[in-house]
């Protein structure tokens, strides 16, 4: 039996066979259709979210309507088990196992416990449900079938090999205009292998208390690096880059992959995407008929003859055709561009968000599993996150983040002004790389209040007090980190774009190390105050010796694996710059 059809019988829906128990207030998964006989196997699903950081978790128990539960969760000593014909015995991600026991007569029948309020994360696209139904049901053959569904690009040495579970992560999502599927002919390039066309770049903090969702207009002139790809055959080609094109053509064009896509967004921000998610048109139509559809608000009335979308003043509900419309659609909103259209786009992407975590979802073992089938159908990852298991890890990382503290930005740019009638943009000259090294360093967008207060008491005391003037500066550069010619290329810039002549490449430092460090006499703390704020060093970076230096003695400068390249701040402001919008993933926002 293949693992498409394990666990069905007679066109059986594996969701159908999901039968709610009274006594207990679980769902329980019967395989063997006996669902009206007492002593017939089952497996007892339960969604629940334990722990002090509000995770969402996945129980697994093999406990009978009747049986009580003792000591830890999960525990294998209660009883001898039975196994379910056909399945093994699997362990969940909280270490628990699936096992199916008979009904113990004779005790006390648990009333059902309240639920207390979801706060799954799932806004990659079906992920969370996926971790929910192959988790919690602990049934083989729907894992299985689950594992089936996922594509997967190897993308070479970009991103991650494993999921990053004990630091920041970054996630690129993409969505391209690849027409497959039915009734998509119209949309996109005819023809077209998927460039790309909507893209967000999904950070996660290291303590996970919160995440920066920023979109990058697919207009977005820049510098596509050449790339590595791997060919259907096995072998590697090499596609050269463009000094200026248009960021949806590091996918597609020339036959370049999502790795291209990845190491473009690096160049453009100094971020290492971990790991890829891509989704096409086709998935946006199967995910939100998944979901039983997503609410959208709009301040006015929307009739747009050219993508067919038509939605009343306030809410509604939108899914599959008419979903696709209104992210596809331009002339709708705003002043009719893309930067308008990645508005919609956002608030879309967080009314999924909340409609997906809500209990009509979470406690819906049908909805999970149509959503968790479509979503996997519906996903090409990078082979580092590309099975079951793996992705089960991620969801469970991302799970982590409260939705009131996820944050919608889009990148800073501005008209492009090597064009006399401007259709594309660039990166915002002054808002631009403060906002990415805020999230190159960790610092949150949203009001996780003791985090911010103390990146910016922190700062303020590193940079008060007087500062020396750029020529006065005196400096060795090391190189401590991974990036090549760092030292050079620092001393580089600034002795031409800051005017700190003093300053003297030292080559490589004597071992490596994770952050970039400024070493300084207490007779040197106004040279250190005024490099600091050039650089955007964190107070951390700053080591203050105890004895003064004497003569032409220099400030020693660490350059350490946080450091992305010359003329990036290392750490960003304790907020985000003036004139970035930001908007919340738990608000509903009505398009204008």
């Amino acid at each position: 039996m293949d693992a498409h059809s394990r666990g069905r019988a007679d066109d059986i829906d594996p969701a159908d066979q999901w039968v709610l128990n009274p006594h207990t207030g679980n769902y329980e998964l019967r395989l063997d259709h006996s669902a009206g006989e007492s002593g017939s196997p089952s497996l007892t699903a339960t969604a629940e979210e334990t722990g002090r950081g509000g995770e969402s978790r996945t129980g697994l128990s093999g406990e009978s309507p009747g049986r009580r539960r003792t000591g830890s969760r999960g525990s294998a000593a209660d009883a001898p088990r039975r196994e379910v014909p056909g399945q093994r015995s699997r362990r969940s991600a909280q270490g628990t196992r699936a096992a199916a026991e008979p009904p113990a007569s004779g005790r006390r029948k648990r009333k059902p416990r309240k639920s207390r309020k979801k706060k799954a994360l799932l806004w990659t696209g079906g992920v969370m449900a996926f971790v929910v139904v192959a988790g919690s049901a602990g049934a083989y053959a729907l894992y299985q079938r689950l594992n089936g569904n996922i594509d997967t690009v190897d993308v070479g040495d970009v991103g991650s090999k494993s999921v990053v579970s004990d630091g920041p992560m970054n996630i690129l999502i993409i969505g391209t205009d690849k027409r497959t599927g039915k009734g998509n002919e119209g949309y996109g390039d005819k023809g077209s292998t998927g460039h790309a066309d909507t893209n967000i770049l999904f950070h996660v903090s290291e303590d996970r208390t919160n995440a920066t969702a920023m979109s990058i207009p697919r207009d977005l002139m820049t510098s596509i690096p050449d790339c590595e790809t791997k060919q259907p055959d096995g072998s590697t080609k090499v596609i050269p880059g463009a000094v200026k094109a248009r960021f949806n053509t590091s996918l597609g064009q020339e036959g370049r992959d999502p790795g291209c896509t990845m190491r473009t967004v690096e160049e453009i921000t100094g971020i290492k995407p971990d790991h890829f998610m891509m989704v096409d048109f086709n998935a946006v139509k199967e995910l939100t008929a998944a979901v039983g559809g997503v609410k959208v608000c709009m301040a006015k009335p929307i009739d747009d003859p050219k993508s067919h979308l038509k939605l009343p003043q306030g809410e509604s509900k939108v899914q599959g055709e008419k979903a696709l419309a209104l992210l596809r659609t331009r002339d709708s909103f705003g002043n009719r561009s893309d930067l308008d259209r990645i508005k919609v786009q956002q608030q879309f992407l967080g009314s999924m968000i909340r409609e997906m975590k809500s209990s009509d979802t979470l406690t819906n073992p049908k909805k999970l599993f149509k959503l968790a089938d479509a979503a996997t159908n519906a996903l090409t990852v990078d082979t580092g996150i590309g099975d079951a298991k793996k992705l089960m890890t991620l969801a469970q990382e991302i799970s982590k983040v409260n939705t009131e503290n996820i944050t919608f930005v889009t990148m800073p740019v501005i008209d492009n002004p090597d064009e006399p009638k401007p259709v594309t943009v660039v990166v915002h000259p002054q808002q631009g790389d403060p906002l990415f090294a805020m999230m190159r360093s960790d610092t949150s967008l949203t009001k996780v209040k003791q985090k911010e207060k103390a990146a910016k008491s922190k700062q303020a005391a590193l940079l008060k007090g007087p500062k020396a003037e750029a020529a006065d500066i005196r400096v060795d550069v090391l190189n401590g980190g991974a990036l090549g010619g760092a030292a050079s290329a620092t001393v580089t810039w600034l002795q031409n774009e800051q005017g700190v002549l003093k300053s003297a490449n030292k080559a490589n430092a004597p071992e490596k190390i994770k952050k970039t460090t400024l070493e300084y006499a207490p007779n040197q703390a106004d040279q250190a105050r005024a490099l600091a704020a050039m650089m955007g060093l964190p107070a951390t970076a700053m080591k203050q010796g105890t004895t003064d230096a004497e003569g032409l003695e220099a400030m020693v400068l660490t350059l350490g694996a946080d450091f992305k390249g010359a003329g990036q701040l290392i750490t960003g402001p304790a907020k985000a710059p003036e004139g970035v919008e930001q908007a919340s993933a738990d608000k509903a926002v009505c398009a204008k």
